[in-house]
């Protein structure tokens, strides 16, 4: 039994037995920056993204203006946050340099941890390199020249990524996590946000492109400190979370950044690796390392710990089927309550991703959600998953979901197991959960008994360590990020308010629930309802 294991049951008991370092105070004036910053780095501009999605599909290959899109709408600064809400930050959100900026994606404390980085090889648009994606900018900061996608493609294995490396794809998306970004705030805790972050990110993308016919199937087990070295990065400080293979269109067509003539080797202060990036073992690497704006940079144990478990390997990889055994339990409960067809949702993907946000303490139970919405927040999260490599098409799925119903028109207050193949709720908790809600939450940004109902995705988490190892503790986090992702996403589309939190106490929800015993975990909480008629709020982008 690895450390994933402990880190997984330390987690879970935080609420009652809080992780080292106990009394944690996070230096906000010392604060890192919100992005990595590469001086001297040339920054490409991306053009305009392409037009938003028909519903017809655009062609199963990706071509520069969609992968602009895809990152704009994704991890791009769409709007400035300056609503009058509950949380803490709001007396700082007027100050610049405090400002906080919409993106479609979540992220834990909205802190965007996850870096972007494009490998682009032979056919693609631009000079073959190492770019990474500047998302304040919306351009790619170039920080190689030269073809390295072979050593990407070594990193994945034979049969990486569903055999996309086989094929000989030429065009990667790299995501890795620079912990600092995360853990000055949340320590030890940081490595449980931050894989759910990657998570939130991955499906983002993955709603972008599916109604434009496009593909998004991650990997998570590839050689990682083979990237971290091509990437120029210390691994016990950066870690590489997934590796996203593209089908570029037009792949045999000459290569040449935006506005620029196409070039050869390396840029000047730039490594490189010729013209080739074909050959395994090249030994290029990024020369060009990042600014850190933090004078103190610490350092803590559980998360170095739990980051060396779960250092992966391609010869790691599960074996198809490896994760039968530690499938979601068929749904528990008293007769089922059948819910209504989910409503049609009036804003498709791109309008909910620009409408996405948190509510903090704007919800207003004098409103209820209507049953149809809340069938159709359910069967969206049942669906969510990562679409990793460890994960058959058509297998099992990972994750159960529990409705703590408060104001849901036509179904009584209570606890429930949503049942997906019924489409139905299973009673398991009689009577109006506001009380325990509230009660076992931490934080004062909600008001839980004024959402219309709160949604909690559960994973067996421990059956999934033991089916496939201690990386499989990244895939159990990004599973509970895709389907955190999916409810913000669902509710923006109809027009309801959202939040998601990880501050409660998990095992007060394991006993409500009569979870005990089954290893089930329940990982976050999802708020979902109406907010306040007419909120304050400042137009910033007349002002």
């Amino acid at each position: 039994m690895g450390y994933a294991h402990d880190y997984a049951d330390a987690i879970l008991h935080r609420g009652r037995t809080p992780m080292e370092p106990v009394d944690f105070v996070p230096d906000w004036v010392d604060r890192p920056r919100k992005a990595k910053f590469y001086p001297g780095a040339e920054t490409l501009p991306l053009p305009e993204p392409a037009a938003p999605a028909t519903g017809a599909g655009a062609g199963p290959e990706f071509t520069l203006p969609l992968l602009s899109g895809m990152l704009q709408d994704s991890y791009g600064l769409t709007g400035r946050r300056l609503g009058v809400q509950a949380n803490t930050d709001l007396a700082a959100l007027p100050h610049y340099t405090q400002a906080n900026w919409s993106r479609g994606t979540a992220s834990g404390g909205g802190l965007y941890p996850v870096s972007v980085y494009w490998a682009a090889g032979a056919g693609g648009p631009l000079t073959p390199g190492l770019y990474h994606y500047a998302p304040h900018q919306h351009g790619v900061r170039r920080l190689l020249t030269g073809d390295v996608t072979g050593e990407v493609r070594q990193a994945l294995g034979a049969e990486g990524a569903d055999g996309a490396a086989a094929a000989g794809c030429t065009q990667y998306l790299v995501l890795g996590v620079k912990y600092w970004q995360n853990s000055f705030k949340y320590n030890s805790f940081s490595f449980h946000a931050v894989s759910m972050d990657v998570g939130a990110l991955l499906q983002t993308w993955r709603l972008w492109a599916a109604p434009r016919g496009l593909r998004v199937a991650p990997a998570l087990w590839f050689d990682e400190e083979r990237l971290a070295r091509l990437l120029g990065v210390a691994s016990r400080e950066e870690g590489i979370f997934a590796v996203v293979p593209l089908e570029w269109a037009g792949g045999a067509q000459e290569s040449a950044s935006p506005g620029r003539t196409p070039e050869a080797g390396r840029a000047e202060g730039e490594g490189g690796s010729g013209p080739a990036g074909r050959e395994p073992g090249t030994g290029a690497a990024v020369r060009r390392r990042d600014s850190e704006r933090s004078r103190a940079v610490l350092e803590f144990e559980t998360l170095e710990r739990i980051h060396e478990a779960t250092l992966g390997l391609a010869a790691d990889r599960p074996a198809p089927g490896a994760l039968d055994a530690a499938a979601a339990f068929p749904p528990r409960g008293g007769d089922p309550v059948p819910l209504p067809p989910p409503a049609a949702a009036p804003l498709g993907v791109d309008g909910a991703l620009r409408a996405r946000r948190s509510s903090f303490g704007r919800f207003d139970a004098s409103r209820a959600v209507t049953a149809e919405q809340l069938a159709a927040a359910l069967a969206d999260c049942a669906a969510a998953s990562v679409g990793s490599e460890a994960e058959r098409p058509g297998g099992p799925r990972l994750t159960a979901l529990y409705a703590f119903v408060n104001h849901v028109e036509g179904v009584a207050p209570g606890a429930y197991a949503y049942d997906p193949a019924a489409h139905a709720l299973r009673p398991v908790v009689p009577g109006a959960p506001g009380p325990f809600l509230q009660r076992n939450y931490f934080l004062s940004n909600y008001n839980l008994e004024q959402a219309g109902v709160v949604v909690v995705p559960t994973v067996r988490t421990t059956a999934v360590l033991d089916a496939v190892g201690d990386r499989g503790y990244r895939l159990v986090n990004a599973t509970v990020g895709a389907v955190a992702q999916t409810f913000y996403t669902t509710a923006a589309a109809h027009g309801l308010g959202a939040g998601v939190a990880l501050g409660f106490d998990n095992v007060s929800y394991i006993e409500e629930l009569g979870l005990t015993g089954t290893g089930e975990a329940p990982l976050l909480i999802m708020l979902l309802g109406h907010e306040r008629p007419e909120p304050a709020d400042f137009r910033h982008e007349i002002a």
